[in-house]
């Protein structure tokens, strides 16, 4: 049996380590229990995944021809003691790193982290949920807007004068997550971006983890969708109207129309992540996606990387059933990252 060409693993290297309360994430907003869920089911109050874990990760991506390596989303992961394990393991591999930062650059300079991150790394995705100190705040709650932006400036300028050296580019995306209570401020991070020099937009929308932020989510809501399908038409006019430094445009990505009356029909989507991603948590269990936890046990069991390895899991039967079947599962039917065909 052939195996699936998979692109991409992602890691949840330290999902409890976090220095920002973003009102979204599953684990660290102020709406979260999932710390005191996570001790009473496992006794845990934070996991850490184990450098032989991580070691054992590569050499099995790097036999599959693994293109990019994630660290953790779950947590910040330039937090992670192992980080430089992780970058020293990617470029004996030759597997680069995406990475999804919260954009504090904790504990290091600015120049330190990039000297780290830009050489070996393909895309560096820094959240970025406001084009203005307040609702920037208001969301990625203990961040800093103004100091938040002076690095980003300093990390893209790092950037550029290793490309100029190098020839290596390394992109830079502004990682969004889609709103109802900041959408309208998406048009101004594009031009913001733009004049920066960021490569891309990219965004996702709103997982419902509580009720509190329930009425933060444009999907389902019919009149939501249409003021969101403004806004992207004022993005991808400003794309094409405000153009980066380089003078090309910037990128947008997931940044598409929603059809007002059918936004949950699979008819015209298709699931981003199977065959060609897989998740590992800090404790070793593997994941088809994204989708918070506790949901995606929904989707089978796929079992762990101590007893299984990532090859098995793309050729077993739990795997295959669900490439097969997916449009058919009721969280499937409802995932906001489905993309259009």
């Amino acid at each position: 049996m052939s195996v699936p060409k998979l692109f991409r693993v992602t890691l949840d290297t330290n999902p409890e380590d976090c220095n920002l309360s973003c009102v979204m994430c599953e684990e660290h907003s102020p709406y979260s229990h999932f710390k005191q869920d996570l001790f009473a089911e496992t006794g845990m109050w934070r996991r850490l995944m184990p450098k032989e874990m991580i070691e054992r990760i590569f050499e099995q991506a790097s036999e599959l021809g693994v293109q990019e390596v994630i660290p953790s989303t779950m947590g910040e992961p330039l937090l992670y003691e192992h980080i430089d394990l992780i970058y020293k393991l990617a470029a004996y591999h030759d597997i680069k790193i995406n990475l999804t930062t919260n954009g504090t650059f904790p504990r290091r300079s600015v120049k330190d982290w990039a000297a780290l991150i830009i050489p070996h790394t393909s895309d560096v995705k820094i959240s970025w949920n406001g084009a203005t100190a307040e609702t920037y705040g208001q969301v990625m709650r203990g961040a800093n807007f103004e100091k938040a932006l002076d690095k980003l400036k300093a990390f893209i300028a790092l950037r550029d004068e290793h490309y100029e050296k190098t020839q290596y580019y390394c992109r830079i995306t502004l990682q969004l997550t889609f709103m109802a209570h900041t959408m309208h401020e998406i048009p101004a991070i594009v031009k913001l971006g733009a004049a920066l020099g960021v490569d891309r937009i990219k965004g996702h929308h709103l997982w419902v983890h509580f009720n509190e932020i329930k009425e933060y989510a444009i999907l389902p809501n019919p009149e939501y969708c249409k003021q969101w399908n403004k806004y992207v038409s004022d993005c991808h006019y400003i794309a094409k109207q405000f153009l980066k430094p380089d003078g090309t445009q910037v990128v947008l990505e997931n940044i598409y129309p929603l059809n007002e009356n059918k936004v949950h029909d699979l008819e015209d989507t298709q699931c981003p992540f199977l065959g060609r991603e897989l998740w590992i948590s800090a404790t070793g269990v593997i994941s088809p996606c994204c989708a918070p936890d506790n949901l995606r046990r929904s989707l089978g069991h796929f079992g762990s990387i101590h007893q299984t390895s990532l090859k098995d899991v793309l050729v077993g039967h739990p795997y295959i059933e669900l490439q097969q079947n997916y449009r058919q599962k009721p969280l499937c039917k409802t995932c906001n990252m489905r993309r259009p065909l």
